[in-house]
């Protein structure tokens, strides 16, 4: 049987950072990459100017650097930002197969099998895994790091309910004719959660993130369609409607269709392109409500919990691969300082009262507010203030918390324009 100090359930970015940091320290480590090889993660891939600045190296992977958005309220209002902080977006397998072979590199070993859901038993000494190959390992410590539907967790920490959890899903489809793709953040009218557009280096990555407990598939899948099309026809300007140019970002792209108006020339015609290019995708992550971040363990004897198994990701945005590498690492400095169970204490004390913000802050910030959702007002305050715009321009960078957000806003909105 194989034995290790240290063995990692999940490869993604915690699993493989954890990993890392470890084994650069000599620490014995098995990692476990269960996912088929080039099956990409289901993500938008976005990661924020706050992870590029704590951990630099992050820009060494094949990707690209984003520092305009434009941003849509659920009414169709326009908001275009000039990043002052910008931040990136990657393709999952390129970001992925990036931090795994720094893993190796450091000393690692990968084996490429997934840990059977009722593979890991506890011993008097560590534990004993098997993989769903058939192969049995033993170690100290066990790690989770294999996503928001982990084995581990449910076993260790237990299952949690549907409305704790969130949904993203979308399409891969291909890059515009002409120009550099636009960033796209849109708003939901009458829907938790907002749709994306992510140019990556061959495609980009559309997609809606909303909960779980709300979800119709149907209506959802109907909006994106419409969300990918405007987008194309975004590019299709002039009188002539095969001439194709970059966008005119001061214009707007034409959001929310409504329901049973026929679809333009144009908009029949990208429609059927997407049809037979397209690629879908979909995966859970977590949304924790407020008083779970205060019963939910991430660690006990001889376990702990990383990124989206333990919780960790932003239950306004789903953003969720900082706390995943911010995770590896506390947990990685807990166990190299030789009291790994610390590592509790320092998870909470570094992020979990920001998360637990962004559990109260969810339903206000995709309610009411002054007669219209939240997100519309925020849109057009910022439209007319550039104040306000730096506040929603460090919130999209990572920089911004939700802690202090209103109070932050209602400073800036006093300011002159």
């Amino acid at each position: 049987m194989n034995h290790f100090e240290v063995l990692i359930a999940g490869a993604g970015p915690a699993g493989s950072f954890a990993a890392e940091r470890l084994a650069r320290s000599g620490v014995g480590v098995a990692l476990f990459d269960g996912r088929p090889e080039g099956e990409p993660k289901a993500c938008g891939g976005g990661v924020t100017s706050k992870a590029l600045k704590a951990w630099p190296h992050l820009l060494d992977a094949v990707g690209r650097t984003i520092d305009e958005l434009d941003m849509y309220s659920p009414s169709g209002k326009h908001l275009h930002l000039k990043l002052e902080e910008p931040f990136a977006v990657y393709s999952r397998i390129a970001f992925d197969t990036f931090l795994r072979e720094r893993a190796r590199d450091a000393g690692a070993q990968i084996f490429p099998e997934k840990v059977s859901a009722r593979g890991f038993q506890q011993t008097g000494d560590g534990w004993i895994v098997r993989t769903q190959g058939g192969a049995e390992f033993s170690c100290k410590w066990l790690v989770g790091a294999d996503g928001a539907n982990s084995a581990i967790a449910k076993k260790l920490a237990g299952a949690l309910p549907p409305a704790e959890m969130e949904v993203a899903f979308g399409y891969r489809a291909p890059l515009p004719e002409a120009g550099e793709a636009a960033t796209v953040v849109a708003f939901l009218p009458k829907w938790v959660g907002y749709a994306w557009a992510f140019p990556r280096l061959d495609h980009i990555s559309f997609g809606i993130a909303t909960t779980q407990d709300a979800f119709d598939h149907e209506v959802l899948d109907a909006l994106l369609w419409d969300f990918m099309v405007s987008y194309y026809e975004w590019y299709r300007t002039g009188s002539s409607s095969d001439r194709v140019q970059p966008p005119n970002r001061n214009a707007a792209m034409k959001l929310w269709k409504q329901p049973n108006v026929a679809d333009s020339f144009d908009a029949q015609q990208v429609r059927a392109v997407l049809k037979k290019t397209a690629e879908r995708y979909a995966a859970r992550i977590p949304g924790l409500e407020p008083r779970t971040w205060d019963t939910r363990r991430a660690c006990g004897e001889k376990w702990a919990l990383l990124g989206d198994a333990a919780g960790f990701a932003d239950p306004v945005t789903g953003e969720g691969i900082y706390y995943a590498l911010r995770s590896a690492e506390l947990f990685a400095d807990a166990y190299l300082a030789g009291r790994p169970l610390d590592y509790e204490q320092r998870w909470r004390k570094d992020f979990g009262r920001e998360l637990q913000r962004a559990s109260q802050m969810r339903r206000k910030f995709y309610g009411n507010f002054w007669g219209a959702p939240f997100t519309d007002r925020m849109i057009e305050f910022a439209r007319g203030h550039r104040g306000i715009r730096k506040v929603l321009g460090e919130l999209v960078a990572g920089d911004q918390g939700y802690t202090d957000l209103k109070r932050k806003l209602a400073r800036n909105a006093l300011r002159p324009l």
